[in-house]
């Protein structure tokens, strides 16, 4: 019988598969579109306002207001970034992409608004953002809606065989949660005695032989490879045919990694250059440490200088609301293992562990009293961390830092855990921006996947978009 398909499939005059586009060059392609729509959501605003205002709409009405195109497709892919616009899950749902871009545009209005009011009078035109809020609402939602049918092969998802069982099921259930619009996993290839077999509601297809088979069968574009190690000469043979026929292959943890933005350290097995290396080469000098710490003492000055105003306000509340003081602080472990005092303002009532000793804080936890409620879901209690920062005991992105008893214990736990601590702890970091609020050492596994993959991929670049992430989580009030 796999004779006959061979001989069905396997020949070199088979039709080969279309190039499909990668996960970040989809994403490419969905900006791309976003920007061109705003491009020419601020041409029609100004032609209405134009024609409202009796201007003659000229090319040099355009190109005087010129700045208009610079300045909004700017704020445009900073507050997309922050309110995870670009997120696979969100991308795929057109629900979800129309919920983002409402927040997305009233955040853009909100935000001129204040820039209007504390402008000198008729430096800004008035009517022009709403405009804009509209026109940019239609032509994004338009672009989003007809992406499918305007990039054709490319928005196709990559058609996929596992090879190997032994985290199959991981990359599926992966696969499914947060890439299922992007990937389509046809089969799984493995050895002769598990085919039949069903992982994840993926049925093994066959053996090394059969691969090809498969590949042509199917045009296949990627296959992934779970255990490099463990593959039989039939699967290695099997696997370089499909190379050679200009198939991509991957192994199981970057596409992981490349799909969830974490590091399955739990399958990570003998492959410790997954968790130890950075995803980059390290070419000689790296001005990413100074840079990075002149970033956090700008930061943290000016934070402070904001937050001093407002100290006496919420200094007043935390008493008035229960007894105690008004900063609260706590060792934590930071880089290197060494431990240093975390400052926050306090949010809960007095001697709160007195009885538990160290435990993980819950969500809706009793212990928050009505004023910490308010510094929780403003983020506001973190705000003295920002002595921290200009210390260097930690930096505005980072791990975040826990305490010495939870790093023990978790150590023992989980795997990898202290290699967390070869990075300065932050105030914010990839899990806190990427992750649900964590309360169990469960949540702190899947919180140091996050965290290796920030290691791991460490850079301007990735600090930038984890802080405007964090003000989208700051403005929706999502803290517990």
């Amino acid at each position: 019988m796999r004779g006959e398909q061979s001989a069905m499939y396997y020949s070199p005059t088979a039709r080969r598969a279309r190039r499909q586009m990668q996960i970040s060059e989809r994403k490419l392609v969905i900006a791309a579109g976003d920007i061109l729509a705003v491009f020419a959501a601020v041409l029609i605003s100004l032609r209405i306002w134009a024609f409202v205002g009796k201007i003659n709409f000229t090319f040099d009405f355009v190109l005087s207001n010129g700045v208009w195109f610079i300045f909004l497709a700017v704020l445009w892919v900073l507050l997309a970034r922050a309110n995870d616009f670009y997120d696979l899950r969100v991308a795929a749902s057109l629900s979800k992409t129309l919920n983002k871009l409402l927040i997305i545009e009233a955040q853009l209005l909100v935000f001129y608004l204040i820039v209007f009011f504390i402008s000198p009078r008729d430096a800004l035109p008035r009517l022009f953002i709403l405009y804009y809020g509209v026109v940019s609402f239609i032509l994004i939602s338009i672009w989003r809606f007809a992406r499918p049918a305007l990039v054709g092969w490319a928005s196709q998802p990559r058609r996929t065989l596992v090879v190997g069982t032994g985290s199959a099921s991981t990359i599926i259930e992966a696969v499914n949660e947060y890439a299922d619009s992007e990937y389509v996993v046809r089969g799984v290839i493995s050895s002769p005695e598990e085919i039949g077999q069903v992982i994840s509601g993926v049925p093994v297809l066959g053996a090394g032989s059969d691969l090809m088979n498969f590949v042509l069968r199917d045009q296949i574009t990627e296959i992934v490879i779970t255990e490099t190690k463990a593959l039989s000469g039939g699967l290695f043979q099997g696997v370089m045919d499909a190379y050679e026929h200009g198939v991509r292959i991957v192994p199981m943890t970057l596409l992981y990694e490349e799909i969830t933005g974490r590091v399955p350290v739990e399958h990570v097995n003998d492959d410790w250059a997954v968790v130890f290396l950075p995803k980059t080469i390290d070419t000689g000098f790296d001005p990413y440490p100074f840079i990075k710490r002149i970033i956090d003492i700008g930061l943290s000055l000016v934070g402070l200088g904001i937050i001093a105003p407002l100290l006496p306000f919420i200094a007043l509340a935390i008493r008035m609301d229960s007894k105690g003081s008004i900063f609260y602080a706590q060792e934590r472990v930071g880089k290197n293992g060494r431990i240093f005092r975390i400052y926050k303002f306090r949010s809960m009532v007095s001697d709160a562990e007195a009885a538990t000793g160290a435990v993980f804080a819950q969500k809706g936890d009793p212990r928050v009293t009505r004023v910490g409620k308010f510094l929780r879901k403003t983020r506001l209690d973190e705000v003295p961390q920002l002595w921290n920062v200009l210390r260097g005991d930690m930096s505005l992105v980072g791990p975040r830092p826990e305490r010495p008893e939870h790093v023990q214990r978790l150590t023992q736990k989980i795997a990898f855990y202290r290699t967390r601590l070869i990075v300065r702890p932050g105030l914010t970091g990839w899990a806190q921006v990427s992750y649900k609020y964590g309360s169990t050492d469960e949540d702190a596994l899947v919180k140091l996947q996050y965290d290796l993959f920030y290691i791991r991929h460490v850079g301007l670049l990735l600090d930038i978009n984890i802080m405007l992430r964090t003000v989208g989580k700051v403005l929706s009030l999502s803290g517990v």
